[in-house]
């Protein structure tokens, strides 16, 4: 049996209503520092970098990576900023090295992906949804993984959307593979507090649902 080599996935990144913050300049150093800490954390073709206007974008090996540099940068930058995310897999090109000007069905995928994203949001019952993963037209999704996986974002989004500043802190540890006795000392609180958190604010599907998210091919 032949198997078909996989194309690449890209991410393009959003900042929701970046224009009313008070200070831009700062606003987008923390954009920065939060792109490269996810740089450094998960592997990619093309790393993520800010481009045109409040967008950032990358490609990935795979779709787990992008998966989960999508959550990474997410949860860095709440609470100074909310994010939206379009993920397409498609073949890439480079129509302008100098100027970074990339191209391709994978690209329009991302970008159909995002836009729509942003269409969802205006709806009240789907506002913590940020992320969709489009496939750019032909190709294979022989199983409906796209499906499952555009089901499992919405959940997962809607989940961490939920979250208030404390609990989107105690995710962001256990991502980092923090106890919830380390994150208690942290915090300042009681472990039984971290437990009573971890379970009522569904933190420990978050982490469940994104392990399994990030091994996706």
């Amino acid at each position: 049996m032949v198997h078909r080599q996989l194309a690449p996935v890209v991410l393009i990144g959003d900042l929701v209503a970046s224009r009313e913050s008070p200070d831009r300049r700062r606003l987008h150093r923390v954009v920065e520092a939060a792109l490269a800490d996810t740089n450094a954390r998960v592997s990619s073709v093309e790393p993520l970098e800010v481009t045109v206007g409040d967008e950032f974008q990358a490609v990935y090996p795979h779709l787990g990576a992008a998966l989960e540099a999508a959550l990474r940068t997410r949860l860095a930058l709440q609470p100074e900023t909310e994010t939206r995310y379009g993920i397409g897999r498609g073949a890439t090109t480079t129509l302008d090295e100098a100027r970074g000007i990339k191209d391709g069905p994978g690209w329009w995928a991302a970008r159909r992906a995002i836009v729509e994203v942003e269409e969802q949001a205006e709806r009240g019952a789907m506002q913590h949804v940020h992320t969709a993963y489009r496939l750019a037209e032909g190709e294979p999704d022989p199983d409906g993984t796209a499906l499952a996986v555009e089901a499992a974002l919405q959940c997962q989004d809607h989940l961490v959307g939920s979250l208030s500043k404390r609990s989107a802190r105690l995710l962001r540890g256990l991502l980092e593979g923090m106890t919830q006795r380390e994150l208690a000392a942290a915090e300042g609180i009681s472990p039984s507090a971290v437990s009573q958190r971890v379970r009522a604010d569904g933190l420990a599907v978050i982490v469940r649902c994104h392990e399994l998210l990030r091994s996706l091919p």
